[in-house]
């Protein structure tokens, strides 16, 4: 099986609180003279207190179009990311030449040579190293790239996989842009960076850490427009439709009962759920589906209130913290979860 040698994470260099957020966002989205108690109010029910962000706070008046905030994300995601790999194969006790493949993740900015290629030199990786750079999978990239690694490894029982997600949320922000959904991700999204150090079954031996047993990927039908970007001259424009717990609510349980029990389990055998922090309502939705224990999802809402939704990087985020902070009992199952576009739901089977 594929073992997880090594989780760790990074964080945008400015931190803000949540009123100080809301206050740009009131300035740069809201018509002047309009009234703010709607964008109070939805910031104020993200339950977040604080979020990093890559810029200043000033700056983002600044980001007129696409290209402005992309040139933003092709300067600044290596050097995260960098961090969070650095940070991971250290803790892994492993060296960037012992590193096979390198999956790159992310859903909020665009690079050819891609942030992975830049990444190569910057951390002495091998000239030979696989690289595979993940588009388009938003908040459920950090499962999904933790699956296709595992697929990976279990070809490779050898070798050494890195899975990186960079997400610089704050990038995609709308100017001008007083919609609903733009209000919402304006007051739950935030920027960070995670890194996953996993060997396959050959390599793993003596290492601590958690093993991938099963992955699953379900793609509901007609969600296509539940979340996403449209992209315009202006940039990523979100997709977010107010349905979305509903559609929670309506699949989540099939899918996690069925993938739990083709391995002789129900929800009530695992010891830890590492959930995406989707939201409030998302959260709420996923503990009602799956019927969960109160304080099962804490670190995840944990996460949430500290530095908001981080998109694909969210999860991994909390699985470090897992491992760190709830020690589950060797040898019982875990599940690791989170949804994104398409709509769509990623699940990993774990034995801590």
């Amino acid at each position: 099986m594929t073992r997880i040698a090594a989780v760790r994470g990074a964080l945008a260099a400015h931190r803000h609180t949540q009123s100080e957020i809301t206050d740009i966002v009131a300035r740069t989205c809201l018509p002047e003279g309009a009234d703010r108690r709607v964008l109070d109010r939805l910031h104020r029910g993200a339950k977040v207190r604080g979020r990093h962000m890559t810029l200043p706070l000033e700056r983002y008046a600044e980001l007129d179009g696409f290209g402005t905030a992309n040139d933003v994300f092709v300067d600044t995601a290596p050097a995260l990311g960098a961090t969070a790999v650095r940070d991971a194969l250290r803790a892994a006790g492993l060296a960037p030449a012992d590193v096979d493949l390198l999956i790159f993740t992310s859903v909020t900015g665009v690079a050819t040579p891609s942030v992975d290629a830049r990444l190569v030199g910057r951390l002495g990786l091998r000239p030979d190293v696989k690289r595979l750079p993940l588009f388009g999978l938003g908040c459920a990239g950090g499962a999904a790239g933790l699956a296709r690694m595992h697929d990976y490894l279990l070809g490779r029982p050898g070798d050494v996989a890195v899975l990186l997600s960079v997400e610089l949320c704050s990038l995609t922000f709308q100017r001008d842009d007083a919609s609903m959904a733009n209000l919402v991700a304006t007051g739950l999204f935030g920027d960070g960076a995670a890194a996953v150090v996993a060997c396959g079954a050959d390599r793993s031996g003596g290492r601590a850490g958690p093993t991938v047993v099963d992955t699953r990927s379900h793609l509901y039908p007609d969600t296509d427009r539940v979340m996403g970007w449209d992209v315009r001259d202006s940039g990523f424009r979100v997709v977010l439709d107010p349905r979305i717990p509903e559609v929670v609510r309506a699949h989540l349980a099939d899918d996690v009962e069925g993938f739990l029990g083709d391995h002789g389990l129900k929800p009530k055998d695992v010891t830890a759920w590492v959930c995406h922090p989707g939201g409030p309502k998302v959260l709420h939705a996923v503990t009602e589906a799956l019927d969960l224990p109160g304080g099962a999802l804490d670190v995840t809402w944990r996460h949430l209130a500290d530095v908001g939704n981080l998109s694909s990087s969210s999860v991994l985020h909390v699985l470090r913290d897992t491992l760190a902070e709830r020690r589950p009992p060797p040898g019982t199952p875990g599940v690791l979860l989170a949804m994104g576009p398409g709509f769509a739901c990623e699940l990993v089977l774990l034995s801590w």
